[in-house]
This record gives C-alpha cells, structure tokens and sequence, in this order.
C-alpha cells in the first residue's frame, strides 16, 4: 500500500468507526464462513490507536456459537466513499477513481456477557449522544430486560489494523480543490480535505 493512502494518525481509524459505526463481522473457514453486519464502538488506548471493538449481538445468531469455538474474526470498517468523475476536473487527461476510506481488523473475539447491558448503553449513547431528550434504554421499560437475555456483548481484541484511506491525497494542488468543491457527496469531500496531508 502507498504512504499515501495510510491515515495521518491512529485517531483517524477510531473516528472512521465513530462515524461508520456499521461493521461487518467475519469468522470461519471459507467451507463454514460467516458474517454479520453489527454496530460496533471502538476502544481506544492513550494514543488514540483502536484496541478492541465493542458490540453485542443475537446469543441464537449461528456465529455466536462458531465464535466461541474458533474466536478469529476479520472485523471491515466501511467508511465515506464514492465516485470521482472527471467531469469534475478541468484537466482532461484525468481519468475517473473511486475514493473512499475503509479498514480491516485482525481480531479475537471474547464474549462478555456481564458487560451486555453496559455496552447496550454506550451504543445508545454513542448514536443517540447525550441531550436531555435523547432515547435510552430505560425508556422501553420492562421490554429492556426481555430483550437483553437474548442477547450478549463481545469484545474483539484488535490484533493488527488494516486502514486504507484512498482520498485524493495523490491529487495534485490544481485538481484536488476541483474534485472537493464539485463532489455532491459533502461527507467524502470532508474526509479529503481532513486528510489532505
């Protein structure tokens, strides 16, 4: 992978989750693999580097048990993406590209089901955030307690980090403004112009 496409710094990985909380979770051999797309938080150390990825899912979901058994999983964080149109440049020599900003985590799973209702709450928190009329847990009442035991958190250790940022930090001074002041997709030119180095 080019330097050029590696984020500027561990924090940037942490945000992408922030931001894109949706992750595909991966587990098996290929003759038994198994995915299912979760919201996941991500934990962070002093440096802002991710270390381990929160979630909780369906104790009936098939890759609870395989989990356990096997706890390797490949974690894909999928960030802010899209089409880059040379129509958006006046150099007609550019050709077309894709941006995008994703990562690849190399993980060990560990169920913690005394954590479920807490990672329950910070999940809540994390999308809802923290005004005074903010959803949370308590308001479905005696349902949250029915609805919990039929699920389980986990907690996957992150044992190596895959990110690849691809958002025209390769772009020369004249085409990248181009690109970023045409792009109708305002999030992916945000993520350009915060990692343009």
């Amino acid at each position: 992978m080019t330097t050029a496409f590696v984020p500027r710094d561990a924090a940037d990985v942490a945000r992408l989750v922030g931001a894109y909380p949706l992750c595909w979770v991966i587990s098996g051999s290929t003759e038994e693999r198994l995915a299912t797309p979760l919201p996941l938080l991500a934990e962070t150390d002093e440096h802002g580097r991710v270390v381990s990825l929160l979630g909780h899912m369906g104790r009936t979901n098939p890759q609870h048990e395989a989990l356990v058994a096997n706890p390797r999983a490949t974690i894909l964080s999928m960030g802010p993406q899209g089409y880059i149109s040379p129509r958006l440049v006046s150099n007609l020599t550019w050709g077309p590209t894709w941006n995008y900003a994703v990562c690849r985590f190399e993980t060990e799973v560990h169920f913690v089901p005394e954590e479920t209702g807490d990672a329950l709450w910070k999940l809540a928190e994390a999308l809802e955030g923290r005004a005074s009329d903010s959803w949370t847990p308590r308001q479905m009442g005696d349902r949250y307690e029915q609805l919990k035991v039929r699920i389980i958190a986990f907690r996957a250790v992150v044992l190596e980090t895959h990110p690849r940022f691809k958002l025209g930090q390769d772009e020369s001074d004249s085409v990248f403004p181009e690109i970023v002041e045409g792009l109708e997709n305002r999030d992916l030119a945000d993520w350009m112009v915060r990692t343009r180095p």
